[in-house]
């Protein structure tokens, strides 16, 4: 196989968007095929680390994103009644300083609407109410073939389509996620119908007894986000994402801080979203086809990571075929970026025990060491944050050990 011209990318979200510009920007012809019939991005917020910012400043859409980012000064972890601090990190240029890079809050559909507006510029064909049903991988090329049964000859195909991936499955089987007995309300609340609420300027998690709630701002301050993460044992409903009852999120709260009590009182809607994750994957990549972002690597979102990962594995992989033939760039794509996205996940998935206070005496015992090293001891926090935040995908691009 020499290197892939022609490539076709499963899905158009966050994934498939910076897979397809940074595969554009390298002088690949791609072709999204997206099975919605048109574009709209749930309304809800996405906190942009500076390994993340790293990147879009890569794909050349930092500016871009400018005009609609809130830089918070802290990340904070409060109690979820005293509203005391567990954590209080300094963000804003303090992070900036230390990561090369800003951490921004950015509202899902403004990073959507630039990274589509990028595509564009680049040439990417963007085609709507076209869902991949399955694909045929030649020696030579893959076939893609569409619900409505039109095919398509490409050098690549690319699954970015998300934790109940098409893609995934025909590649390695069906299998269900796994619900993993939590649920997320997300919602955004304008700062102009909060009447008196104050809001601190950080990205903050109110951790609280089976459940917390992360709140932040969006586009310069206009807005606030919310996630609200409740422990629940089943899932019912056959969608993973409906609307929710805005009653039952304040009762599930009710009792906490004025400062989340004000703010879901003033909530008018919530979507209801079912947490669910896989197992480490046997592979990512089979011939002329390769995953990318939740399709491969699905994580709790309790290290804010979910979409930075996936626009990791997009510049990786874009670089990676740049640079080497096609069953040489699956290769490292898979041995770089799969350990990394594996710790994540684990690091995700442990924080749900910090953040729902298990655990008794020894529970506790851990919030308040973390108390003591944010006060006292704070290379101990960084030795955490640093390998997530300070990563530099750069630099591993071209070391080929690709070791975590």
């Amino acid at each position: 196989m020499n290197k892939a011209k022609q490539v076709a990318i499963a899905g158009a979200g966050i994934g498939g968007l910076s897979a397809a510009l940074a595969l554009a920007k390298t002088g690949h012809k791609v072709t999204i095929f997206e099975q919605a019939s048109q574009l709209g991005e749930v309304g809800a917020g996405l906190q942009m680390s500076p390994n993340a910012m790293k990147v879009l400043r890569y794909l050349g859409v930092e500016d871009a994103l400018r005009a609609f980012a809130f830089v918070p000064q802290h990340a904070c972890i409060r109690h979820f009644k005293s509203g005391d601090y567990y954590l209080k990190s300094p963000l804003g240029a303090v992070a900036e300083a230390r990561y090369g890079a800003p951490y921004w809050h950015l509202h899902r559909a403004d990073l959507h609407k630039v990274l589509l507006t990028a595509c564009e510029q680049t040439g990417v064909s963007l085609i709507l109410g076209s869902a991949v049903e399955s694909y045929l991988d030649l020696d030579d090329q893959v076939i893609v073939t569409l619900e409505d049964q039109s095919q398509h000859s490409v050098d690549l195909l690319i699954g970015a389509d998300g934790i109940r991936s098409v893609i995934r499955e025909q590649m390695l089987g069906k299998e269900s996620p796994t619900f993993m007995k939590q649920v997320a309300w997300r919602g955004v609340i304008p700062v102009s119908e909060l009447d008196g609420v104050t809001i601190q300027p950080d990205a903050c998690v109110w951790v609280g007894p089976k459940r917390h709630l992360v709140t932040y701002y969006l586009r310069g301050g206009e807005w606030v986000n919310f996630v609200a993460v409740e422990e629940r044992d089943d899932w019912q409903q056959e969608s993973w994402r409906e609307e929710g009852d805005i009653n039952e999120l304040r009762a599930a709260f009710a009792g906490w801080h004025p400062e989340v009590s004000g703010l879901l009182a003033k909530a008018q809607s919530t979507f209801l979203w079912a947490l669910n994750g896989r197992e480490a994957l046997s592979t990512w990549h089979q011939g002329r086809v390769v995953l990318l972002g939740d399709a491969c690597h699905p994580m709790l979102p309790f290290m804010a990571q979910g979409a930075a990962m996936a626009i990791e594995d997009a510049y990786a992989l874009g670089r990676l075929l740049e640079q080497h033939a096609l069953p040489v760039a699956l290769a490292r794509y898979e041995a770089l970026r799969k350990p990394r996205t594996t710790k994540i996940q684990a690091m995700s998935k442990d924080n749900a025990g910090l953040y729902h206070m298990r655990g008794g005496a020894l529970g506790r015992m851990k919030l308040n060491a973390l108390r003591v090293a944010s006060e006292y001891c704070p290379p101990v926090i960084h030795a955490k944050l640093d390998p997530v935040y300070g990563y530099d995908l750069e630099g591993r691009l071209v070391d080929s050990s690709y070791e975590g």
